[in-house]
């Protein structure tokens, strides 16, 4: 165990130092094995996760519509329509932004492609507005990045919450069908919003202290005003919608096991039904929107997988390797050592739960290489609790989205600086105190409406 602390410090600095977050959790995954003897155990997990159908069918297909939005054009209708109402009042700018964000970033999974695709727009409209730089840039990033993925049912931290509530249940010989995406959903809807409400109202606060930037710094001018086409604007919303429908408790729509997987309807590939039933609305949304602008149809195929290429770079090869981090933790036997420190208190559980996600994503820059490394120690220790590990998976989630978001390393954090002119660290500064506070929220209440499995 000491020797194990010693290679998690190890990692943790060379994070610190911005050695690529990959390769450093992946030889610390070595190491670790290597430590509890089982080395080969790292390289299961590795290869067993790598062509995991319930992570790479929703996460690539989510991704590929992304793409697909923003070569059609359907996203930057969204943002217009969604922004246009903002320019009328100055003082619901700021906010605006951040909700706009979070809206925009339920269909677009990445928050780094969110904050491009309304950076161009809400950047020249908050610049002639005088709003400083720095509170620009925060804006877009808190927005971009504090959660609004978590709505979306092809979200990888819901998947991994899905995945191991469900066997950590089985591991305990209870039910498992019942931890699935709509159960995540229920769970993190009032969070993510409490969560929203109580960051975006002090950060609004504190940029309404702010002086107005000087007529100089003002230099862009807004964009011109140009027709929104409400069609293409509702593009991006299909393929939720459409998840949504065929969720339990509406099922407006029914989606018979069948007409997507092959043999019998088991638990088991009842969560590959899930992951392609994700797929399938996506692809659903990628016919709607080469249909929506036929004249850019031709490169539609493309964009897709292009989007899914990136999935799988960016996102599948984090899931990878947090995976294996995460082995190599539990073969040293840290998840028992969590159990016994918590004991028989479910608000410990809780409270550690949102605290280590929240410093790890800060540290990692990643929520979902948090979310991926660690939730899979409280799911287990949850339900001897007699709490529901999707609702300890919706604290870990939010926190680590938390964390990823005031990361000066994360990426989201450095295209918002590098799109405003400004530091990672000025970023940092501002979005820190309200998603610290909104964190603080959400555990407190977490810890109040905790229910049971």
């Amino acid at each position: 165990m000491a020797a194990g602390l010693l290679v998690i410090v190890l990692a943790i600095y060379a994070i610190v130092k911005q050695i690529d977050v990959r390769l450093t959790l992946f030889l610390a995954a070595l190491a670790l094995g290597a430590l509890a003897g089982a080395p080969q155990q790292i390289l299961k997990v590795f290869l067993k996760t790598f062509a995991d159908e319930k992570f790479l069918v929703p996460i690539c297909s989510a991704m590929g519509f992304a793409y697909v939005l923003k070569h059609t054009g359907c996203d930057q209708h969204l943002v217009r329509l969604l922004v246009r109402p903002l320019t009328k009042v100055r003082l619901l700018l700021v906010p605006g932004t951040v909700i706009v964000g979070f809206l925009v970033n339920m269909p677009i999974v990445s928050q780094t492609s969110t904050a491009v695709t309304i950076g161009t727009v809400v950047i020249p409209v908050l610049y002639a507005a005088r709003v400083p730089a720095a509170t620009i840039g925060a804006a877009l990033l808190l927005g971009s990045s504090i959660g609004g993925e978590l709505f979306n049912p092809g979200a990888p931290e819901l998947r991994t919450t899905v995945t191991e509530s469900q066997k950590a249940a089985r591991n305990l010989g209870m039910p498992a069908e019942s931890f699935n995406e709509e159960l995540c959903v229920e769970r993190i809807m009032p969070l993510n919003l409490i969560g929203l409400a109580v960051a975006t109202a002090v950060f609004w606060w504190r940029s309404a202290r702010e002086e107005p930037a000087p007529v100089a710094a003002a230099s862009e001018t807004p964009p011109p005003e140009w027709q929104v086409n409400y069609g293409k604007a509702l593009v991006p919303l299909v393929p939720i919608a459409l998840l949504y429908m065929t969720a339990l408790p509406w099922s407006v729509l029914e989606v018979k096991f069948e007409w997507l997987m092959d043999g019998r309807d088991t638990p088991e590939l009842r969560g590959v039904f899930n992951s392609r039933l994700i797929g399938t609305a996506m692809l659903l949304g990628v016919a709607i929107a080469a249909l929506a602008a036929p004249s850019r149809a031709g490169g539609v195929a493309r964009a897709f997988f292009d989007g899914a290429g990136y999935g799988f770079a960016n996102i599948i090869s984090l899931i990878v390797i947090a995976s294996c981090f995460g082995e190599g933790i539990r073969l040293l036997g840290w998840a028992d050592l969590l159990g016994a420190a918590v004991g028989d208190r479910p608000d410990a559980l809780i409270a550690a739960a949102g605290s280590i996600a929240l410093g790890f994503a800060c540290l990692c820059g990643s929520g979902m290489a948090a979310t991926q490394s660690l939730f899979g120690f409280f799911a287990e220790p949850a339900l001897k609790l007699n709490l529901d590990p999707t609702h300890v998976g919706a604290v870990v989630s939010l926190a680590a989205a938390a964390g990823r978001t005031m990361s000066p390393v994360a990426a989201v954090t450095l295209m918002c600086a590098q799109m405003t002119g400004t530091s990672p660290l000025a970023l940092m500064r501002r979005v820190a105190p309200p998603l610290l506070l909104g964190v603080a929220v959400i555990i407190v209440v977490a810890i109040l409406l905790a229910p049971p499995p």
